[in-house]
């Protein structure tokens, strides 16, 4: 009688914590009130287009491109392997068997035991630590 082999289950789906995106959400409050402010205070024209211009390239630099960065990147923890995808227009992605991680180390620091997260870093050998 053969063994059937047991199907690889999804354990857990992760992702950066969302307190990284705390500091882009104050500049984004912050350009949003300085626009608010500044958008129709001068006389001539073209320097409330520019304010405008300048508040919609600080939010996409801000606040838009660390949001974009974020969603990007994402941790699946299966029953055989660990897979990291990230990246936007360039998907990149990395499987760990758990067989073949020497050593996992979980570190706090700073504000981190407060909100119940930390770092994880995974000892794979030969290559960088994922």
């Amino acid at each position: 009688m053969s063994e059937v082999p047991e199907r690889e289950q999804i354990v857990a789906r992760l992702r950066q914590h969302v307190r990284v995106m705390v500091l882009p959400t104050i500049v984004l409050i912050a350009v949003a009130g300085a626009y608010g402010f500044f958008a129709s205070a001068f006389a001539e024209p073209w320097l409330n287009v520019a304010v405008g211009a300048v508040a919609a390239v600080l939010v996409f630099t801000g606040w838009l491109l660390p949001l974009l960065g974020w969603l990007a990147r994402n941790y699946t923890i299966t029953t055989r392997r660990i897979v990291l995808r990230r990246g936007i227009v360039v998907r990149l992605r990395q499987e760990v068997l758990h067989s073949r991680i020497r050593s996992l180390t979980v570190r706090t620091g700073g504000l981190q035991p407060l909100f119940g997260s930390g770092d994880i870093l995974i000892d794979v050998g030969s290559a960088d630590p994922l």
